[in-house]
């Protein structure tokens, strides 16, 4: 058992924006979006901050809790196949580039600090291309793995898919940091409720159907106006 003092010193260190698996380097398409003039101000930032949101809890958190579930009770089967429809619900390739890179790196730095077993298998499986490496799923197995509960991988999920975007915002949208602080806490004060229902859904329930915020993304990738990784 993990003490709580320590518990919450985990879920700080593997939820901050500057833990480096990469998040700085993806946007989620914003600065498409932001050139195209979909996102040009803090009530529009919001929205697109909200729709990603929304994509990101009915797919990632779904099946991250799923796996972490599956790390629980040894079945390693089952966090294959949450990492599979994880990316079943990528539509573009850059989302799947994202997940898969940072969930590689998120492997190796938890099979150095930690030295856990099921992750290091993890690790290898994703290195013999034999399952995608998602992040969220990488997530689940070091949370469960380190005394770190459910409600926490999903708090680690949720305020990571707002921060990645508010924070790219600074750099390529007319926000400052007071109107992106006030997103995140609106956002943040909604995770209580967002919790209770993904935690009773299963891969069936799983979607992220948001055609514009895939058309910006499908965009994005061969776009000229572009400030993150595609």
């Amino acid at each position: 058992m993990t003490d709580e003092i320590t518990r919450l010193m985990r879920l700080l260190e593997f939820s901050d924006s500057a833990f480096p698996v990469g998040t700085f380097s993806f946007s989620n398409g914003l600065e498409t979006a932001a050139f195209e003039g979909i996102v040009y101000d803090a009530p529009s930032l919001e929205e697109y901050t909200r729709t990603a949101l929304r994509q990101t809890i009915y797919s990632d958190a779904i099946a991250a809790l799923i796996a972490y579930r599956a790390a629980a009770s040894g079945n390693y089967e089952m966090i294959r196949e949450a990492d599979r429809q994880i990316i079943l619900c990528k539509m573009n390739a850059e989302a799947r580039l994202m997940l898969t890179r940072m969930g590689k790196k998120m492997a190796e730095i938890c099979t150095q600090i930690a030295g856990n077993r099921l992750m290091s298998d993890w690790l290898e499986d994703i290195r013999e291309e034999k399952t995608p490496g998602t992040y969220p799923v990488a997530q689940a197995i070091y949370f469960q793995q380190n005394g770190l509960t459910e409600e926490d991988l999903f708090v680690a999920i949720e305020y990571g898919a707002i921060n990645m975007i508010l924070n790219a915002a600074l750099r390529c949208v007319k926000v400052s940091h007071y109107e992106t602080q006030s997103i995140l806490y609106r956002l943040c004060t909604e995770a209580a409720a967002d919790f209770r229902i993904v935690k009773e859904l299963n891969f069936e329930d799983m979607q992220a159907f948001a055609p514009e915020m895939d058309i910006v993304a499908s965009l994005h990738e061969k776009g000229k106006m572009r400030m993150f990784m595609n």
